[in-house]
């Protein structure tokens, strides 16, 4: 009984946090410590910080050091299954609208809609860690000492190997990562 209340609350969970793993926090703790207590308020706070600094999905790492932590083996595959499901089902079901309808004149007009969108998203995201890379927290001005200019170069050698080679991104990142280090120990900012 204890692990299909488990598998409800995560399904739960699952279901209803849209808005990407930070969203799903205050879900995680309204089941796992205020309904169920499963978990004290200490523990969640660490839950988080290593949901966080694992890999993957806030929600679905939680779901699996939760079900890991209270019930074992089985309840971290029935939290992850139950947080993962509802994402899944509706994959499923956009994959086959997809399928019948991908030629159709409104789905296609729907789909040139939201690519430009998807598009300016991901810019805008991407523009806003790169000024988070070279000002900092502070306001954008092109005053030389405002500027983090090891975060420059880092960021013009990796667009120009990527764009010139195309090699695998992951290697470029730990490449930037290993030379950044090495330039941030040698010539501290701040």
């Amino acid at each position: 009984m204890q692990l299909f209340s488990l598998f409800l609350s995560f399904l739960q969970i699952g279901t209803f946090s849209f808005g990407g793993g930070m969203a799903a926090i205050p879900l995680v703790q309204e089941q796992v410590v205020n309904l169920h207590q499963w978990l004290s308020l200490t523990e969640f706070a660490d839950l988080v910080t290593i949901a966080e600094m694992t890999p993957g999905p806030i929600a679905v790492n939680a779901a699996t050091f939760v079900g890991l932590r209270i019930f074992g083996f089985s309840g971290a595959a029935i939290a992850t299954i139950a947080c993962i499901l509802p994402s899944c089902l509706l994959l499923a079901l956009l994959s086959c609208v997809y399928t019948k309808y991908k030629n159709h004149a409104v789905f296609l007009g729907i789909m040139g809609g939201l690519r430009p969108a998807v598009v300016a998203l991901i810019a805008g995201a991407g523009l806003s860690m790169l000024k988070l890379a070279v000002w900092g927290e502070s306001a954008v001005s092109f005053h030389p000492s405002s500027i983090n200019l090891i975060a420059v170069l880092l960021f013009l050698a990796a667009f120009f190997v990527l764009r010139k080679w195309k090699p695998n991104p992951i290697f470029v990142m730990l490449g930037t990562g290993v030379i950044g280090g090495i330039l941030y120990l040698l010539f501290p900012i701040g």
